[in-house]
């Protein structure tokens, strides 16, 4: 059996993974490539905010992790694609469960928030 790992350890490294998961842009990409190979310019559209920098940057950091594939073609204009390894693909499974809760609770979290509001 493999190293057993806790994230609630302070120097496990199971927390870069969770950090990873937890980064701000990373759950759209990931959800964004659930259909298949995407460009740059496709990706940016499809995550409405995302600017070209932070878009660049977590391309890069999910590459690094091993989650995303960068493809170039051997093109004039050159062309590149992103898409899900299949550890990326792997990584589907939980946060379609988180995002189909969170579309779900979004009336109890505003009505929950509105009732948080300080008063006047």
């Amino acid at each position: 059996m493999g190293k057993a790992y806790n994230v609630m350890a302070a120097t496990c490294p199971s927390r870069t993974v969770l950090h990873r998961i937890g980064a701000r842009w990373t759950v759209f990409v990931v959800n964004a490539l659930d259909d298949g190979p995407r460009r740059f310019t496709e990706l940016k559209a499809h995550i409405q905010g995302i600017t070209a920098k932070v878009l660049t940057e977590t391309l890069r950091s999910l590459e690094a992790d091993g989650l995303v594939a960068r493809h170039e073609y051997d093109e004039n204009p050159p062309r590149v694609e992103y898409a899900l390894t299949p550890l990326g693909r792997s990584l589907l499974i939980p946060l379609r469960a988180i995002r189909l809760w969170a579309e779900q609770h979004v009336p109890e979290i505003q009505a929950a928030r509105s009732h948080h509001q300080p008063h006047p």
